[in-house]
C-alpha cells in the first residue's frame, strides 16, 4: 500500500511490527522478504517516486576533507535511492575481506564470509545474475583463459575475479517494484524524512521514530523493530543527530559512529610500455557470454601477496586510452559537464541509460577491432587503472555541520581522508605487476609520479574515467564489530544497546574490500530477514500516531 504523507489525513492510526527508513535497494530488499509472514511492515522514504529538487537539498553538505563529490549527487533520496543511477556491477566481497589481516589495522568482520553464502545466493537471484562457478579464469562462451590465467601469470601473485553486470535497468525504482508498493502488509510511506529517533529514557531501546514533510506535518512512528537504512552518510547523521537522551547520539557512546568513512578511490597506476598491448587489453576486456550476463575482469593480488607487501585488496584493469596529458577527450569531457550539470530526474536518466547501453553496445561488437587499430597511434597508450580497497581510517568521518537542513536538522559534512597505506598499496602493486611482466617478457610497468610524491591525497585526474574519484561507495560509518568499544553495530546488525534498532546497508562493513557494494548490501538485508523472522514473536503490533 502506497500512501503519500504531503497527504496524509492527521491524526494518522496503523499497525506495524517492523518499521524500515530508506526505501534503497536494503530497504526495499528486506520489506519484500518480510511480506507474507503475517506482519505488518512499514516502509518510510523521504522522497518521492521519483527526482525532486528540493528533496535533493536534505542531503546537502560540505566536504572537508580529501575532494569528493557534491554529497547531494552521490546519494539520491526518492524510491529506490542511488540504484537509480546503479551500472549494474556485481561482485562478493572476497573471503580474506573478511578476516582480520594483522597488516591492516582494524580489519575484520564478527561474521564470516560462509555466514553470508546464503544471502548471496539470494542477492543474485534477486538481480538475476548468475553465481560465479568455481576459480579457473575462463570465458564462459568459448572457455578460453581469461584474466591472469591467459596471461600465463604466476597464481601466487596475481589472480583474477570478474564483474557480473545486472541488465535491469532502475530495478529498485517504483516502476519495477510494484510488488512492494501494492503489497497489503506493507505501508510504504513516500515523502516522510525521519528527523530523529528517539531513545528510550534508559538508554536501552527505541521508543519512536519523528517524521515530517515540507508542508510541516509530524507523525510519531513507534514500533517494535526499527531498521535504518538510509546509507552510509545518513545512517550515521541520523544517529548523531539523535542526541537528546544519548548526548554524543545513539550507538556513540565509544565514539565510533561516523567514523571509518570508506570509498573505493579511483585513479591511474601507471602505463604499460610493452610490445604486445593488444593481448594485454583482450585479456581483461568486457564478454559477452551466450544467455548470460555481460563480465569484465579485473587482475587481484593475491592474499599471499597482500599478506607479503602488507597492501590492501585492490582491483587493477586495463585500458587503452588516449595519453592523458592531452587531457580529457571531448566527448567525455561533455559527457562529465552534461552529467554534474543536469538533475538525476526521469529524463535524464534516460539519456544516461541510453548512454550506457550504447557503451555496452559498442563494448559488444566494436570496441575489440577499433582497439586493434588505435594501437597504432602513437598518442594512445595502455593504462593500468585502480579501483582500491581503502584501509579503514577512524579520522575518515561523517560529522555533524553547524548549519541545519529545512527541518532543523544538522546536515552532514564529510571528512574523507586517505593514509599511507592506501599509497603504499598502489606503489607496491606498481613494483609487483611490473617484476611479473617482466618474468613474462610483457613489457614493465612506469608508475604514475604522483605515486612517490609527498602527501596522502590523490589527484582528481579526469581521463580516468567518468567516475575519476570513486565510486559513490559510502561505507564504513556504522562498522560492525563483536566489542561495542569498536564499533557501531553487532554481529546482527543492532546497535550495542539498543536491541530493537538495526542498521542495514554498507555503512556496517568494518572493511569494503574492491567490491562494489551492492550485492553485499543485498545479501545483508537476506540475512537480517531471517533474523528478524526468528524473533516474530518478539515483534507485537504498535500503533503509528
Amino acid at each position: 500500500m502506497l500512501t503519500d504523507f504531503t497527504h496524509a489525513k492527521s491524526p494518522r492510526t496503523a499497525q506495524a511490527d517492523v518499521c524500515i527508513i530508506g526505501a534503497g535497494a536494503a530497504g526495499i530488499t528486506l520489506a519484500r522478504g518480510l511480506t507474507g509472514q503475517g506482519l505488518r511492515i512499514l516502509l518510510l522514504e523521504s522522497g518521492g517516486l521519483d527526482y525532486s529538487p528540493e528533496t535533493a537539498a536534505l542531503g546537502v553538505g560540505d566536504n572537508i576533507g580529501s575532494a569528493y563529490y557534491p554529497l547531494e549527487d552521490s546519494r539520491l533520496r526518492f524510491f529506490g535511492g542511488t540504484t537509480n543511477i546503479w551500472g549494474g556491477r556485481c561482485v562478493p566481497l572476497d573471503d580474506i575481506d573478511f578476516q582480520a589481516r594483522d597488516w591492516v589495522a582494524h580489519s575484520g568482520w564478527p561474521i564470516k564470509a560462509s555466514e553470508l553464502a546464503d544471502g548471496y545466493r539470494a542477492a543474485h537471484e534477486d538481480l538475476e545474475v548468475a553465481m560465479p562457478t568455481g576459480s579457473r579464469d575462463s570465458d564462459a562462451e568459448s572457455e578460453q583463459p581469461w584474466g591472469a590465467a591467459a596471461l600465463s601469470m604466476d597464481a601466487n601473485r596475481f589472480m583474477s575475479r570478474c564483474w557480473r553486470f545486472d541488465r535491469q535497468r532502475e530495478r529498485f525504482h517504483a516502476k519495477h517494484t510494484q510488488d512492494v508498493l501494492k503489497a497489503s502488509d506493507i505501508e510504504t510511506l513516500i515523502n516522510a524524512t525521519a528527523v530523529r529517533i528517539q531513545a528510550n529514557p534508559q538508554r536501552s531501546g527505541i521508543e519512536h521514530v519523528l517524521v515530517r514533510n515540507a508542508g510541516g506535518r509530524i507523525a510519531k512512528i513507534t514500533a517494535n523493530a526499527y531498521v535504518l537504512a538510509c546509507g552510509g552518510i545518513e545512517n550515521a547523521r541520523l544517529l548523531l543527530a539523535s542526541n537528546d537522551v544519548e548526548p554524543h547520539g545513539i550507538g556513540n557512546r565509544h565514539d565510533q559512529v561516523g567514523r571509518f568513512f570508506m570509498e573505493h578511490p579511483h585513479g591511474r597506476l601507471g602505463r604499460i610500455q610493452t610490445r604486445e598491448p593488444y593481448r594485454l587489453w583482450d585479456a581483461f576486456r568486457m564478454r559477452f557470454p551466450t544467455g548470460g550476463v555481460p563480465v569484465a575482469p579485473v587482475l587481484l593480488p593475491t592474499p599471499g601477496l597482500q599478506r607479503e607487501r602488507g597492501i590492501l585488496n585492490t582491483a587493477l584493469t586495463f585500458k587503452w586510452q588516449r595519453n592523458p596529458a592531452a587531457g580529457v577527450p571531448r566527448a567525455r569531457r561533455i559527457y562529465q559537464e552534461l552529467k554534474t550539470e543536469l538533475a538525476p530526474g526521469r529524463g535524464n536518466r534516460r539519456l544516461w541509460h541510453a548512454y550506457r547501453g550504447l557503451r555496452f553496445a559498442y563494448a559488444r561488437s566494436l570496441r575489440p577491432l577499433v582497439t586493434r587499430g588505435l594501437m597504432r597511434l602513437q598518442e594512445f597508450q595502455l593504462s593500468v587503472m585502480i579501483r582500491a580497497e581503502q584501509a579503514p581510517n577512524p579520522a575518515s568521518r561523517v560529522v555533524l555541520s553547524s548549519t541545519r537542513d529545512e527541518f532543523g536538522c544538522p546536515r552532514a559534512n564529510l571528512d574523507w581522508r586517505l593514509g599511507e597505506q592506501d599509497k603504499h598499496t598502489l606503489r607496491e602493486l606498481a613494483r609487483a605487476l611490473n617484476d611479473e611482466l617482466v618474468r613474462l617478457d610483457l613489457g614493465v610497468v612506469e608508475p604514475s609520479p604522483w605515486l612517490e610524491e609527498t602527501g596522502l591525497d590523490w589527484p582528481v585526474d579526469g581521463t580516468v574515467g567518468n567516475h575519476p574519484i570513486g565510486g559513490y561507495h559510502h561505507a564504513g560509518t556504522t562498522r560492525m564489530s563483536a566489542d561495542p568499544a569498536d564499533g557501531v553495530v553487532d554481529r546482527n546488525c543492532a546497535v550495542h544497546g539498543y536491541p530493537n534498532l538495526q542498521v542495514l546497508g554498507s555503512s556496517v562493513f568494518p572493511t569494503a574490500g574492491w567490491a562494489n557494494p551492492t550485492l553485499t548490501i543485498l545479501a545483508l538485508a537476506h540475512r537480517l530477514k531471517v533474523h528478524l523472522l526468528s524473533r516474530r514473536t518478539d515483534l507485537p503490533r504498535h500503533k503509528i500516531e
